[in-house]
């Protein structure tokens, strides 16, 4: 499951790098009209990242897997399917409403997917797991949900401050999560 969710997220990363058109001259100005794509992609790419990270850690804390875990995996995955669509559509439109609220729409099912996909883990692997002493549910995923249920309407009066807000919640996210990792350290 793990090496499969690598792949998806390396082809990921590279459809959204593919999306970025280099321009057809060599003037630096011709570069302008790709600074909103360029954001989008910074952004996107760090996202794909924090839950490449935070996947890792997840199923380096599980020691098997079973149907319900491969379709809520399927499930997160989905959703990071679309971040290069709407990335691209983000930096095509200037960071106008309805791309920037959708993206905060799959952002958020991303956010609910990878929960779904932690809990669904833990449920399988029982409450006195590793996985689940080390997880827990901490104020960076309330955060993040909220922050995402705020920008969504918020895009429509004000994009750019939507776009602050998924920001923030990379900018959260940045700082890592070491509740698993320590946790494996510490008793393995």
């Amino acid at each position: 499951m793990e090496a499969f969710s690598d792949g998806v997220l390396a082809v990921i990363i590279t459809i959204m790098v593919l999306e970025m058109k280099a321009p057809h001259t060599v003037s630096l100005i011709s570069l302008k009209p790709l600074i909103p794509v360029f954001i989008s992609y910074v952004l996107s790419f760090i996202f794909i990242g924090l839950y490449w990270n935070n996947h890792h850690h997840l199923l380096q804390a599980s020691e098997k897997v079973n149907g319900k875990i491969l379709w809520a995996n399927l499930h997160l995955l989905f959703w990071l399917s679309l971040i290069p669509f709407l990335t691209s559509w983000i930096g095509e439109n200037s960071f106008a409403p309805w791309p920037v609220a959708l993206y905060g729409v799959d952002l958020l099912g991303a956010s609910i997917a990878y929960h779904i996909l932690t809990h669904t883990l833990i449920n399988y692997h029982g409450k006195k797991s590793t996985l689940a002493k080390a997880h827990g549910y901490g104020i960076k995923e309330r955060l993040s949900i909220v922050f995402y249920l705020l920008a969504i309407p918020l895009a429509f009066y004000f994009s750019w401050g939507s776009y602050v807000l998924y920001i923030l919640v990379a900018a959260m996210w940045l700082v890592p999560d070491r509740r698993i990792e320590c946790y494996l350290e510490k008793f393995h």
